[in-house]
């Protein structure tokens, strides 16, 4: 009896470490899929170089050369055949330092702290931003009629940071809780096309600039119901367990210039990834618990 205890505990033994091992490599794929399409390096450019503005609407693509056919490759910032498409976030809060530190999404948040959140794509494609408040109604935070122009485009591996950290007032740079205690859910969609039904670009500032309408926008039934319905479907995440380092430096730089990150670069602490190539669509969201 007691050498058949110890067969059967030594079976629950290497179950468990087979599970945890084949845990560990679905994480690894995970992540390691999202970030195989990184560059291996980006050229950097010199701190006296003039900042650009980064780019939130799509180029206007020249006209196909008939005797020629480029394939797009991630470098040039297109997009493999039969990709999935996926979602990097990261969220970081200001310490007493006034610096910015990863942090763990699912902690309590109390009155005065302030957030940012820094999201990455593997793929060029459109990112949008809903908030509710709640359980209440949705708002679009992004795009925004007064911001990058009302674009929304993103390309593939460059940063995108909300709000924005070289914004003109510090308390434009942070989302600040408050004294009224709830619950914030952002919603982030991300989309190899425009959404329909859902204005950006000249489309969105005509849209605001009349007064019949009120921005921030708020979505549509329909959209918001087809939104709902893609949330639903299967998404594969890795969480990073390490937080309370300082963002580094070539984040803020390829954040605030629109340059791309490169393998060598921090990875983001949350990554989510389509279950499937043929999806169109990642809807992902982040819950922030105010007390």
């Amino acid at each position: 009896m007691k050498a058949k205890m110890i067969l059967f505990l030594l079976v629950l033994a290497l179950a468990a470490v087979s599970a945890q091992a084949t845990s560990a490599q679905d994480e690894e794929g995970v992540r390691g899929a999202f970030l195989t399409t990184r560059p291996k390096q980006v050229d950097k450019p010199a701190k006296t170089d003039p900042a650009p503005k980064p780019r939130r609407r799509k180029p206007v693509e020249p006209k196909p050369n008939p005797t020629s056919t480029p394939v797009p490759t991630p470098e040039s910032g297109g997009q493999k055949p039969g990709q999935r498409i996926g979602l990097g976030l990261t969220l970081f809060t200001r310490d007493s330092n006034g610096l910015a530190v990863r942090s763990d999404p699912n902690r309590v948040f109390r009155k005065g702290d302030r957030v940012r959140v820094l999201l990455e794509t593997n793929a060029d494609g459109y990112l949008y931003i809903f908030n509710t408040t709640d359980g209440g109604k949705p708002v679009m935070i992004y795009p925004d009629s007064q911001l990058d122009d009302a674009g929304n485009y993103i390309q593939s591996h460059v940063p995108f940071e909300i709000p924005s950290s070289v914004a003109a007032e510090e308390r434009l740079r942070w989302f600040s809780f408050d004294e009224q205690a709830g619950a914030e859910r952002l919603f982030f969609v991300f989309t190899r096309e425009p959404l329909s039904g859902v204005p950006i670009d000249d489309d969105l500032l005509n849209f605001c600039r009349d007064s019949k309408n009120k921005c921030p926008l708020q979505p549509g039934a329909q959209v918001w119901a087809q939104i709902q319905k893609d949330l639903s479907s299967p998404v594969q995440v890795d969480k990073s367990r390490h937080f309370g380092k300082a963002q580094s430096d070539s984040e803020q730089v390829a954040t605030t210039r629109g340059i791309g990150l490169s393998k060598d670069d921090p990875e983001p602490s949350l990554v989510m990834l389509t279950a499937s190539s043929n999806t169109p669509m990642l809807v992902a969201t982040l819950e922030l618990i105010h007390r």
